[in-house]
């Protein structure tokens, strides 16, 4: 991942830290690479939701071309996605899309294409070689990479265009970002959009059932008080953190919490009637009562 560069159409902010939905630019094209066996992000180190390999090229903001053979130099993998850092829509779905394209084509590499039929080099997937043999032929013809722009090598690749245009949307300008962070909160992202947010603020890798949680919200609410929601998910959290936490844990707290809750409800409905066990029987001795 390449993200040392000097943003200067942002005035020389620092691009890679600045956040959309609430997470840095950088952290969310870390998220979409999750499951890559080996992630080197070449830019000066500074904390990130993931632990990631640094990498810097000599002299340091020499460009595309320097800094992706700096990055290369920390992977053996046959194949490699090279992204940017400021893909604010970029996910994992978009990732394997690239690398299921490449392993099962001959191209030397696949990339996405943005709105307007642009190439856009930093949102694919290479084969590893390819990369290699075109930055060595390009050494030797220029002596160094220094300054030398990303189409001197891509231009001698065979590529394999992909057309999706919202994973393709980087953040250039400020105007960029303010339709990113808009685009962020629209009602049907905004949701899972927070949940990734606070799960990095909070250094948690767990995949959340929302569904089960929002259920579970939803019962405590209506069978006993608005704030039992909040409070009744916090302790459904704590109590899985103490059984050892992940997936499981969540869900076994909640089953247990959502079970309470309608019962509580149950209560709440029977009309002052005292409760009788599932199991009980009637007395029917003569002095009974």
């Amino acid at each position: 991942m390449l993200a040392g560069g000097g943003a200067r159409r942002l005035g020389g902010a620092d691009k890679p830290g600045v956040r959309v939905g609430g997470r840095a630019l950088l952290d969310r094209v870390l998220g979409a690479c999750a499951g890559a066996r080996t992630t080197v992000v070449v830019a000066d180190p500074r904390p990130t939701a993931r632990p990631v390999r640094w990498a810097r090229e000599e002299p340091s903001g020499g460009g595309p071309l320097a800094a992706l053979d700096a990055g290369l130099r920390h992977t053996d993998a046959p194949r490699v996605v090279v992204l940017s850092a400021d893909l604010p829509f970029l996910d994992e779905g978009t990732v394997h899309r690239l690398l299921t394209a490449l392993r099962k084509g001959d191209s030397d590499g696949v990339l996405l294409a943005d709105a307007d039929g642009r190439d856009q080099p930093l949102v694919a997937a290479y084969r590893t070689a390819a990369l290699r043999r075109g930055l060595a032929q390009l050494t030797a013809e220029h002596g160094a990479l220094t300054g030398l722009p990303l189409r001197r090598l891509t231009a001698g690749l065979g590529l394999t265009r992909l057309t999706d245009p919202v994973a393709a949307f980087d953040c250039d300008t400020w105007d960029d970002i303010a339709t990113a962070r808009a685009r962020i909160r629209e009602h049907e992202h905004v949701l899972d959009e927070w949940i990734s947010a606070v799960k990095d603020e909070l250094g948690i890798d767990l995949d959340v059932d929302t569904g089960t949680l929002l259920d579970l919200a939803r019962d405590a609410a209506h069978g006993v008080a608005r704030p039992a929601a909040p409070l009744t998910t916090f302790l459904v959290g704590y109590a899985a953190a103490h059984a050892g936490g992940g997936p499981e844990a969540v869900a076994e707290a909640a089953r247990k919490a959502a079970a309470l809750a309608q019962l509580w409800a149950r209560e709440d409905s029977a009309d002052g009637k005292p409760d009788v066990a599932p199991d009980a029987t009637p007395d029917t001795r003569p002095d009974a009562g």
